[in-house]
């Protein structure tokens, strides 16, 4: 395949995949909450960090190995739970889990997966996490628990930062539900991309798997205001495995979850799909890395596009991180070939930038971290 055919950065990835998508399918995975805004501040402020290059240390052996609870990873960024993967390619839920089990490390399984809980953690050879969303009075959620521990799972994340669904402009315009719901418009959208809409008709219309008997629904809708912290405490309680609580950006809020026993924060504002003024989660990994301690694990997601941006995380103190979209992008650009293609990037970009700071392993990144002012908006990070 020639280079000018191959995915090369993330940016390939979505570009190609806004061809190739309904406008309807591919404004829900690349949309966020308000204008953008704190979307973009993400990658800005994960822009803005320098990283700097040392010489004559030899690094010609590499290990981009991490340890994540039980999972020796081959590399060190794992999959984000992400509702309804189907929507960019059939299959796409397997594809993440079999590059998971390949890797040896976490996919993400949303509580809306496209693919059941039981056939995701079964392909992806035990390395799956149950991502649980709280919502209504909670017997769902109660529902859901039981099913993962029957299944095997061992690590539960609890995401929290969607107490209500983010207003997501680009979705409303087209009218996007799930259930899918098809009028005219749709119908419309549908036409105009005939690859994706005859794979979809063949393989038949993406579903919510973990809610397919009757009368065990799931409306998206749902508020999931009524979760505080006596809710956590019980689901403590009850779930003997991991406990991770994702979307994270308080250093109050996290140095409360650590007291009350969770085993491990992601930080995260949701990909900037939830609240379009909330700060960059990649500066306060670092205020709360310094609240926690260096040795309480810190998870994180959101705004990460490269193996630059991978070593930079782990600079700022995370012990793994996770990608969500960039990997749709590659699924509904090349299905799964692109998804391989995306991923071996990231991995060569990290292995590449290992080499450029002198490093020869991952976790050294997080040792004598220091940070001085670089710019106004830019700081460089000294490794």
């Amino acid at each position: 395949m020639s280079g000018a055919r191959k995915i090369q950065s993330s940016e390939d990835a979505r570009l190609l995949a806004k061809k190739r998508l309904p406008w309807m399918v591919f404004d829900y995975i690349d949309g966020a909450a308000g204008i953008g805004h704190g979307e973009a501040l993400n990658r800005t402020a994960l822009r803005d960090l320098r990283l700097q290059p040392r010489i004559l240390t030899n690094v010609k052996t590499r290990n981009l190995g991490v340890r994540v609870f039980d999972h020796d990873g081959k590399v060190p960024f794992g999959i984000s739970p992400m509702g309804m993967c189907n929507l960019s390619t059939p299959g796409a839920d397997l594809m993440l889990a079999r590059i998971a089990a390949k890797n040896r490390v976490p996919v993400g399984v949303s509580t809306v997966s496209s693919t059941s809980l039981e056939t995701m953690i079964e392909v992806a050879e035990g390395h799956a996490w149950f991502q649980l969303y709280f919502s209504g009075d909670g017997s769902t959620a109660k529902r859901l628990v039981a099913r993962a521990k029957a299944a095997g799972y061992r690590t539960l994340v609890l995401t929290l930062d969607v107490p209500e669904v983010g207003r997501r402009p680009r979705e409303l315009r087209h009218g996007f539900k799930m259930p899918f719901k098809i009028g005219p418009s749709q119908f419309v959208d549908f036409a105009l991309h005939p690859r994706w809409s005859l794979s979809a008709l063949f393989r038949g219309r993406p579903e919510m798997a973990n809610f397919s008997e009757p009368g065990n629904e799931f409306d998206r809708t749902e508020s999931r205001a009524a979760a505080d912290w006596s809710y956590l405490e019980s689901l403590r309680a009850e779930w003997s495995g991991n406990l991770v609580v994702k979307g994270v950006l308080s250093v109050e809020d996290a140095i409360r979850l650590k007291a009350v026993g969770v085993d491990a924060i992601q930080v995260s504002n949701h990909g900037g799909r939830q609240l379009d003024s909330a700060p960059p989660p990649i500066l306060m990994l670092e205020k709360i890395r310094a609240a926690v301690g260096k040795d309480y694990p810190l998870f994180y997601d959101s705004g990460l596009r490269s193996g630059e941006d991978i070593v930079k995380a782990y600079a700022m103190g995370a012990d793994f991180v996770f990608f969500g979209r960039p990997l749709l992008y590659a699924m509904a650009a090349m299905s799964e070939p692109g998804l391989k293609q995306l991923w071996n990037v990231y991995s060569e970009e990290t292995s590449l930038t290992l080499a450029q700071l002198g490093k020869t392993a991952m976790r050294s990144l997080s040792e004598s971290l220091v940070s001085t002012t670089w710019t106004q908006q830019e700081r460089i990070i000294r490794l």
